[in-house]
């Protein structure tokens, strides 16, 4: 998998604290229900890179031996 890119984004806190909630609710982070709306956003408008890995898996990484 490539290296994930770090972007940094200034949100009004309200739109962050109902984003938060939603991730909550959703039970991810702020960054995966983030890079979710984002994908699903591009899908949406034609514009899906055809290079896009997949989402990362949720939860914890297995424990390597």
């Amino acid at each position: 998998m490539a290296e994930r890119k770090a972007v940094l984004l200034r949100l009004d806190p309200a739109v962050h604290d109902a984003l938060a909630r939603w991730a909550a609710d959703d039970m991810r982070s702020v960054n995966a229900q983030m890079e979710l709306l984002l994908r699903e956003a591009l899908k949406k408008a034609g514009r899906s890179p055809k290079n896009a890995g997949p989402l990362p898996r949720r939860g914890r990484p297995k424990k390597i031996d």
